[in-house]
C-alpha cells in the first residue's frame, strides 16, 4: 500500500473513531438510507396507477441487475454502518451520564437554544433495532417471497404478491405499525443528520426540525396508504 493509501486509511480511522466522525458519518448513512426510503416509496406508488406499471418498473429494476446488485450492497453496508455507530454513540451517551435526567425538555421548552429532546430522538435505538428486524421481514416476504410470473411472460407478478400479502390483517398492521415508527425515527434523524454536517444555524434548525417533522409524516402516509387501501378493498388485481 502507497504512503497516500496509508496516510488516507489512518485519517478515515481517526475519523470513524472520534465522536464527531460518528455523528459525521452517523448523518451521511442515515441521509442517503432516507433518500433511499423515499424513492421506495414512490416506486411502492405506482401501484395505484397499475398492477402492470408496478411490475413492469419491478421488471426494469431486476434487468440492471449488475447495478442493482451494487446498490443493494452499498445499502445493506449504509445500514450495517448506521446501525452500528448508532448504537456507539448510544452506548457512549449512556456511560457518559450515569444517571437518567429527572426532567426531559422538549423542544420549545427552554427559552433559549431548545433541546429539541422529544420522544423520537429518546427512542432511536429501540426504534432502530425495531426497523432492522422489520428490514428482514419485509426482505423475506417481497424480494424472497413468492415469485409468481405474469401469464404469458418470464416478468415476475410482485403485483399480485403485495396485494395477497396485504389482504392479510397481520401484515397490514405490522406494516403500518412500523412504517409509523419509521416516522418516528426520521422526525429525529432527519433534522439530526443535518446538524451533524453542520449545514445548520440557529435560525435555520427551526425549520429544519419543522421540514424533517414533515418529511416523515409524509413517508408514513406514502408507505401506509398502500396495505390500508388493499385490506379495505380499494386496490384489488
Amino acid at each position: 500500500m502507497t504512503q497516500p493509501a496509508v496516510l488516507l486509511t489512518n485519517r478515515l480511522l481517526l475519523l470513524y473513531q472520534s465522536s464527531i466522525g460518528k455523528k459525521l458519518l452517523t448523518g451521511i448513512t442515515g441521509l442517503t438510507l432516507a433518500l433511499f426510503v423515499t424513492v421506495h416509496m414512490l416506486a411502492n406508488l405506482t401501484l395505484f396507477f397499475s398492477p402492470a406499471a408496478y411490475n413492469q418498473f419491478g421488471h426494469v429494476v431486476e434487468q440492471l441487475w449488475p447495478l442493482t446488485y451494487l446498490i443493494e450492497l452499498v445499502l445493506a453496508l449504509g445500514v450495517i454502518l448506521h446501525a452500528s455507530l448508532g448504537i456507539q454513540i448510544w452506548r457512549t451517551k449512556r456511560r457518559a451520564r450515569r444517571e437518567a435526567y429527572a426532567v426531559y425538555l422538549s423542544a420549545g421548552q427552554a427559552t433559549e437554544n431548545p433541546s429539541y429532546q422529544n420522544l423520537s430522538s429518546r427512542s432511536m435505538v429501540v426504534s432502530g433495532i425495531v426497523l432492522g428486524v422489520f428490514l428482514v421481514w419485509h426482505l423475506l416476504t417481497f424480494k424472497f417471497g413468492l415469485r409468481y410470473a405474469v401469464s404469458g411472460t418470464e416478468m415476475r407478478d410482485l403485483a399480485r404478491l403485495v396485494i395477497e400479502t396485504f389482504q392479510q390483517p397481520l401484515y397490514t398492521v405490522s406494516y403500518v405499525t412500523v412504517f409509523g415508527l419509521l416516522a418516528l425515527h426520521l422526525r429525529h434523524g432527519l433534522w439530526s443528520a443535518w446538524q451533524s454536517l453542520g449545514a445548520l444555524n440557529r435560525h435555520l434548525r427551526p425549520l429544519a426540525y419543522s421540514l424533517s417533522l414533515a418529511m416523515a409524516v409524509l413517508l408514513a402516509l406514502g408507505f401506509g396508504a398502500l396495505p390500508l387501501a388493499i385490506y379495505f378493498g380499494l386496490l384489488s388485481q
